[in-house]
């Protein structure tokens, strides 16, 4: 799981062989979401 950025906290990563639509996930403490890439949508 490759890490794009460690940030206040926040880490954001993705994985390799994803499904679609595109997106990262975000993580910090026990919280967790997924962002989408084409519109910045919370998946």
């Amino acid at each position: 799981m490759p890490t794009l950025l460690i940030k206040n906290g926040f880490k954001f990563f993705f994985y390799a062989n994803e499904h679609l639509p595109r997106h990262i996930h975000v993580v910090k403490g026990d919280s967790y979401a997924k962002i989408g890439l084409n519109n910045m949508d919370v998946l």
